[in-house]
């Protein structure tokens, strides 16, 4: 999918891939490509549409599907967007989100690690990772001076 201008970096894409037991077919090889070309954060359906510009050959299914295996390999990041539609992005560098309320953005915050529950709290569940998800309205949406929350 890149073009030869592209910084995104097909052998990485592709390595990344191998290591996580998943084949590079041209449809996976897209998403993957397409989300890493990403500043932001789109929908299924946004990455659907950008992938079968480029290559119209591609299904709904097998987009969606594809999105699926990435998530479930820890090589791409689904963020539920509580009434709207789930948006996705590369893993790339760790980052915690945060998703404003009013209007739906989805916009990165700094990592920083997060301390683990006590074991008592989560049973027999093993743990993959934490992340964080701040709420509330974003630059755009709040009302000028708004007062600051005291978490």
């Amino acid at each position: 999918m890149p073009s030869d201008k592209s910084h995104v970096d097909a052998h990485a894409i592709k390595r990344s891939l191998a290591g996580r037991g998943l084949r590079s077919t041209p449809q996976r090889y897209a998403v993957m490509a397409f989300l890493m070309e990403q500043p932001g954060h789109p929908t299924a359906a946004e990455i659907f549409e950008a992938v079968n510009r480029v290559d119209p050959r591609s299904s709904r299914a097998t987009i969606y599907n594809n999105l699926r295996d990435l998530v479930q390999a820890g090589l791409v990041r689904e963020v539920a967007v509580e009434g709207r539609a789930a948006r996705f992005d590369a893993k790339g560098m760790r980052h915690h989100h945060f998703i404003c309320d009013r209007c739906g953005i989805v916009e990165d915050v700094d990592w920083y690690d997060v301390p683990r529950p006590a074991a008592a709290s989560l049973g027999k569940r093993i743990l993959r990772e934490c992340e964080l998800i701040f709420r509330g309205l974003c630059m755009k949406c709040a009302p000028p001076r708004a007062p600051r929350s005291k978490l």
